[in-house]
């Protein structure tokens, strides 16, 4: 008899075995999240990928002797529950920092690595790739492959409207400032959206609306997703060759890079930008300059103001009523976030998970790029608005 139940309980563990590694081996949502684990930095790794490639000649910024003056103005910054930084070096190590660049007048004044990283070290994006693709987008418009930014989203996507046809009262605009009413649960679908192995098909097929657009702003991924169907269907290219065409190689990137994609080839909007950071703080460049790179435009300046410029609509409880926006006069724009400084004067960065910065201050001509391991002990969930402050307080020191 105890054999007999030895072998049933042998019998059971097998099969489920078989099942656990068919089950984490398969291209589920559950069996990507187990093969992969969660979210971090080191995941360009084990995503397939588009290449991103560059071409002479490079831009480089020209150096300046200014790492002491920069110190000496971080030491006194404070953050969270009034502490101050202190030692900048060791306050980058704590915070599981891996790049810290800080240029100004086309000088880097700052530029140095921690917890094993250096100057090659590949740093993803996560969300910094909303705003990329926002730049995308805006290309598209100025070349004529997307007619406006106040186009419905069912003019590129019809599959939408044949499912609901409240899908084509949304408009690009819409995606791009987070406030399309489509339906999103952080939850479940941020794993899905990070997961899935078939974005096109979860993007297409199981968006649902649950409120009019423009009403509110809510973070959501689903949004970057289908701007990449819209770029990919109207420009005829993936996203990682569009992208490749128009920045990357006319703005002289030092880096080829490269985009995560689900099992399909399509990029994973939300997050997949894999670079060098001194090659973000050139995005940062590209924008600070109105688009202008060596006397060419290459993205409309009419662009750059609509992405960046302060985006306050007077709507009740449009903005969550949270300190990041209450406190620091934060707002959404298209897919850049922005701190206004005065009625004609804002900062404005793009924030990706675990810390990922590139902050632009048009006043003082500077540029910071921050990339993390994570956002540092004490910086993560609703204290992330800490490093965009401290940026701000930053360019508020340094001398013009």
């Amino acid at each position: 008899m105890i054999k007999k139940i030895l072998k049933i309980v042998l019998l059971l563990l097998v099969i489920a075995t078989v099942m656990l590694f068919a089950l984490v081996n398969s291209n589920t949502i559950i069996g990507r999240d187990l093969r992969f684990g969660d979210a971090n930095v080191n995941h360009y790794k084990v995503f397939p990928y588009n290449n991103i490639i560059t071409h002479g000649p490079y831009f480089n910024f020209e150096r300046s002797d200014s790492e002491e003056l920069v110190k000496d103005i971080f030491r006194d910054i404070e953050y969270g529950n009034n502490q101050r930084i202190g030692d900048l070096d060791l306050f980058l190590e704590k915070t599981k920092t891996s790049s810290f660049i800080i240029i100004k007048d086309d000088k880097i004044l700052f530029e140095k690595y921690y917890n094993g990283y250096d100057r090659d070290s590949i740093v993803t994006s996560f969300s910094v790739a909303k705003s990329v693709t926002s730049a995308l987008i805006g290309i598209a418009i100025d070349e004529g492959y997307i007619n406006s930014v106040y186009d419905p989203i069912t003019e590129y996507i019809p599959e939408l409207k044949e499912r609901d046809e409240r899908f084509s009262q949304i408009m690009i605009i819409d995606l791009l400032h987070m406030s399309s009413g489509i339906k999103y649960n952080s939850e479940v679908d941020d794993r899905n959206t990070y997961y899935a192995a078939d974005l096109r098909k979860l993007a297409i097929e199981k968006t649902q609306i649950e409120n009019s657009p423009n009403m509110k702003f809510e973070y959501n991924n689903y949004h970057p997703l289908l701007l990449g169907i819209i770029l990919e269907r109207s420009t005829g290219q993936s996203v990682s060759v569009y992208l490749q065409e128009k920045i990357w190689k006319p703005i002289g990137m030092e880096y080829n890079a490269s985009w995560s994609t689900d099992e399909f080839e399509f990029e994973k909007m939300e997050s997949g930008l894999n670079s060098r950071a001194i090659d973000f703080a050139k995005f940062g460049r590209l924008y600070l300059r109105d688009g202008i790179w060596d006397g060419n435009q290459v993205i409309s300046k009419e662009w750059v103001k609509l992405s960046t410029e302060p985006y306050l609509p007077d709507i009740e409880g449009y903005y969550p009523d949270v300190s990041f926006f209450r406190d620091h006069h934060v707002y959404y724009s298209l897919m850049w976030w922005g701190i206004k400084r005065s009625e004609n004067s804002y900062d404005y960065f793009a924030l990706g998970n675990f810390g990922q910065f590139i902050y632009v201050s048009p006043d003082k001509n500077l540029i910071i790029v921050r990339n993390g391991i994570d956002y540092g002990e004490g910086m993560e969930n609703e204290d992330i608005d800490w490093w965009p402050v401290i940026f701000y307080e930053f360019s508020n020191r340094l001398p013009s």
